[in-house]
């Protein structure tokens, strides 16, 4: 895999656009399916297993990176536990929590919207 160069436009352009705070949430929360994601782990504690079965169009590979993505950013908590076999959880993080309503919001938008348009 190669790596984007640090003076080419795409990353100039990328590094401008994040200096917005709407852009750079945007881009926290931003992907096919970290808003999917996200919902989810409001309901409480999920283990790789149940998200997989609750998006069975996702595959494991974007599924993984999409929670990665999420960690990185501070959204999502992973937890290893020492057992045999690995369980692993993730929740939302308290970062996470406060963006819940904010999203619950936007949901409300987006079906009013949704409804006036069809």
């Amino acid at each position: 895999m190669t790596t984007r160069k640090k003076n080419s436009t795409y990353s100039r352009n990328e590094a401008s656009l994040t200096e917005c705070d709407l852009s750079y949430a945007i881009n926290q929360i931003g992907g096919r399916w970290k808003l999917q994601l996200l919902s989810m782990l409001a309901n409480g504690k999920c283990r790789f297993s149940e998200l997989k079965t609750a998006f069975s169009l996702i595959t494991e590979r974007m599924l993984t990176l999409q929670l990665r993505s999420l960690e990185r950013d501070g959204l999502v908590k992973r937890t290893v536990y020492a057992e045999v076999p690995a369980r692993v959880e993730y929740e939302l993080t308290e970062m996470a929590i406060e963006l819940m309503p904010i999203l619950q919001q936007l949901s409300e938008w987006g079906n009013r919207q949704r409804k006036i348009v069809k």
